[in-house]
């Protein structure tokens, strides 16, 4: 029995604009269930203590170095293609460390999982505000992560 569907697969490739200051989310594929995409880190991080309450993802370093940090501490330093695991509810926040830009895939659950991102004192904490330091991405012409 032949089911038939209009689903159809997307593609792909793992490449970022490099930043001189800053920090940018290059979205590269989604469904409802699933986001893939690459964070790009000139200097900071996410730098404020924080989780996602509905949302597992993990993070694989492709290239610079983060230190990632919880609520007791330091996690551990993440250099080239090494990883972290983020269950709902883990608070966490990390920083690029070096003088190499920080480049990094990012794979969760859906859009909408992901939007559910609050600080320890349990109110809401948007990803580019300036309670969490964000800091506006400055794009070097030309220069890519591939």
């Amino acid at each position: 029995m032949a089911v038939e569907t209009h689903v159809q697969p997307q593609r792909f490739r793992l490449r970022a604009p490099l930043l001189s200051d800053g920090r940018l989310d290059v979205d590269l594929a989604e469904t409802p269930n699933l986001t893939v995409g690459i964070k790009v880190y000139a200097v900071g991080g996410e730098n404020t203590l924080h989780t996602h309450v509905t949302e597992d993802h993990f993070f694989i370093v492709l290239d610079g170095q983060a230190r990632f940090h919880g609520p007791d501490g330091e996690i551990g330093l993440l250099g080239r293609y090494e990883g972290i695991m983020l269950p709902q509810g883990c608070f966490y926040w990390f920083e690029q460390v070096g003088a190499q830009p920080l480049v990094m895939l990012r794979v969760g659950t859906g859009r909408e999982a992901r939007k559910a991102r609050i600080g320890i004192d349990g109110r809401p904490l948007p990803g580019e505000s300036k309670e969490n330091k964000h800091v506006d991405p400055v794009i070097i012409p030309g220069a890519f992560f591939e």
